[in-house]
């Protein structure tokens, strides 16, 4: 169940990250709301996930998929560049992930 958690609130808070450029610095009030809400949720999942997880693989699952998805999102969304760099700088993160995994 604690991995549901972590699951769903990695996906809350994809979504509120990948929602902030359209609040325009949070003057559209429903969408910032949309975005503060998202977050709030993301954070009340981590923190009933980290009861039962190590809080360290809890963090570095939280960040690493974070971060690929809002990468991936912004290039398809945004229309931002994925260059070499970010790539490799992802992969590296997915190999630290699993080293901390293994590593008990």
């Amino acid at each position: 169940m604690a991995w549901l958690l972590l699951v769903t609130a990695i996906v809350l808070e994809v979504a509120a990250t990948s929602m902030l450029p359209l609040t325009h610095e949070f003057t559209r009030v429903r969408l910032s709301a949309a975005v503060l809400g998202l977050y709030g949720s993301a954070f009340f999942l981590l923190a009933k996930a980290v009861i039962q997880i190590d809080i360290g693989v809890v963090y570095a699952l939280w960040s690493a998929l974070g971060t690929a998805a809002v990468v991936a999102l912004g290039a398809l969304f945004h229309g931002e560049r994925i260059s070499r760099v970010k790539i490799v700088g992802l992969a590296l993160t997915v190999v630290g992930i699993v080293a901390m995994n293994f590593g008990g």
